[in-house]
């Protein structure tokens, strides 16, 4: 099926931002990287919108007034702090929390929401792939559950989409937009966790995950059991994402605000600490920016509603299939663009490579990573300082660790369902609402991908680029004279050690020297 072709501009087209009018909204998890997109995409273009409450606990001692403050005031607003203030005021805070029964969420404020409310994001989930079993279920299967409980309630629902991943069912090589059957009995892993001791939920938890990489991916997978069990006849649709990244365009190009997956890997490249990492290069690294997603999320709101009572439709939203690109191209290119805009204060020229081969992985991260951190440590030391280089190696590596499953696999995640969604749309719907993937150049989101890193994560200022091109270029300089003067000891090193080594260089030097007698004579 081609894409986003032809578009339903009939009489009866109803536009996305249209369907939002007058329209109340409850987010979970609105506090987080896909939330705060989310709600910030909503206010900016469905400004008919009435409310968005926001699902927020009390958090390392700030009431959630103060945290909506935080959230408000970060870079992602500043369009519509500029702009159109006043749709701000639209956010309310919701005291809860997903963890606990009925969310927490006082039976006040339930029945307004109940009353009030017509759509409904379920964003809020543990995204640790090493989190704790217990903890995982209690977030991600019973945190569904509690909701879907709540929107059985909701007078006027009109649409709920939730959350979910690309990779819950990652033991499958082609994965469609269905439901599969789960991994475990969804009930009897609630047992378990609630029942049996935090230590022994932990030892069973790698017999429980069976082959899947983490508790992120099994608890995801049995959420979405739950959700179709459970939801009855509420309009629902799932959307799995595959790894999401930073922004493409919206509201900020390169917008990112976590070390999460491979931002925290990327960064370390950058600075100079990190330089190997397994993987399969030729495979499909299925990466999808943050505001793809959301605009999908939006859209799939409103063709719920459209739908409703024609069953819970899934959206795969991913790459792969229509705009791959290989993990030796995205690491490529962010060597390229980490050059060109490097990061402050970097410590060695960013460059490496990822391998398949585990023992070259093993001997390069002992000489790349660990002793350089050793001796850094050392010489911190001795010096007074704290040493902290071995503590940030084994961080990132329990991060590349987390990753390793993901860049030594492929799959083929079918979407079907998006493409029908996109051709769904006016041609000024899918203008507003982008979440064609095919219209990503990779070249250029990786390069604001980088900028986003230096920008957002390291609040490095565009002033200091100058300063650290000057430095990179030195430290170019010094890392190909490393490389020559390594060559040059392994060769001595060899050669005074290698009765062979020594026979076979005579015979090339008499090769030459009876070649150029030949030339001469010529």
């Amino acid at each position: 099926m081609a894409w986003c072709n032809g578009g339903s501009e009939g009489h009866d087209y109803v536009p996305v931002a249209d369907f939002y009018a007058d329209k109340s909204i409850f987010v979970t998890g609105g506090t987080g990287f896909m939330g705060k997109v989310l709600v910030e995409k909503l206010l900016r273009s469905c400004p008919k919108i009435k409310k968005i409450y926001l699902l927020m606990r009390p958090k390392r001692g700030q009431d959630v007034a103060s945290r909506l403050t935080e959230l408000t005031q970060s870079p992602l607003f500043e369009t519509l702090r500029k702009d159109r203030p006043q749709e701000l005021n639209k956010i309310v805070p919701i005291v809860g929390d997903i963890t606990e029964p009925e969310l927490g969420i006082s039976p006040a404020d339930q029945a307004m929401l109940c009353q009030k409310v017509s759509v409904v994001f379920h964003s809020a989930a543990t995204v640790k792939f090493d989190e704790k079993l217990k903890l995982s279920v209690t977030i991600n299967m019973l945190g569904t559950q509690q909701l879907v409980q709540l929107c059985h309630r909701m007078l006027g629902l009109e649409a709920l989409v939730h959350v979910s991943t690309a990779y819950c069912n990652c033991e499958r090589e082609r994965v469609e937009e269905t439901v599969y059957a789960p991994p475990a009995h969804p009930e009897h892993v609630v047992t378990l966790v609630q029942t049996l001791p935090q230590e022994l939920v932990d030892r069973i938890t790698p017999d429980l995950v069976g082959d899947r990489p983490n508790t992120y991916t099994f608890t995801k997978a049995l959420a979405e059991d739950m959700l179709i069990k459970e939801c009855g006849n509420l309009p629902v649709a799932i959307v799995r994402p595959s790894i999401v990244l930073s922004s493409l365009r919206e509201p900020v190009k390169g917008w990112v605000d976590n070390w999460n997956g491979p931002n925290g890997i990327i960064a370390a490249v950058g600075k100079g600490i990190f330089r190997t990492m397994l993987g399969t290069g030729s495979r499909v690294a299925d990466l999808v920016p943050v505001d793809t997603v959301i605009n999908l999320m939006i859209v799939s709101a409103w063709r719920t509603h459209a739908t409703r009572g024609e069953g819970v439709v899934v959206y795969n939203c991913c790459t792969g299939q229509q705009n791959p690109i290989t993990w030796q191209r995205f690491v490529k290119t962010s060597f390229k663009y980490m050059r060109k805009h490097p990061f402050n204060e970097v410590l060695w020229y960013p460059g490496g490579d990822i391998t398949s081969n585990r023992l070259k992985h093993a001997a390069l991260s002992l000489a790349q990573h660990r002793a350089p951190a050793l001796i850094m440590d050392l010489v911190a030391r001795a010096s007074g300082n704290k040493p902290v280089m071995m503590r940030v190696q084994n961080k990132l590596e329990k991060a590349a660790a987390c990753l390793e499953y993901f860049t030594t696999r492929q799959w083929s995640f079918a979407d079907d369902n998006v493409q029908a969604l996109c051709s769904a749309l006016s041609p000024e719907d899918r203008r507003i609402f982008d979440f064609n993937v095919r219209n990503i150049d990779w070249d250029a989101y990786i390069e604001s991908y980088v900028l986003g890193i230096r920008r957002f994560l390291f609040k490095e200022s565009p002033d200091t680029l100058p300063k650290s091109r000057a430095l990179i270029r030195r430290l170019h300089i010094v890392h190909i004279l490393t490389q020559v003067a390594t060559v040059i000891f392994l060769w001595r090193f060899l050669f005074s050690r290698s009765a062979a080594l020594r026979n076979i260089w005579r015979y090339i030097l008499d090769l030459l020297t009876r070649a150029a007698r030949l030339l001469a004579i010529a």
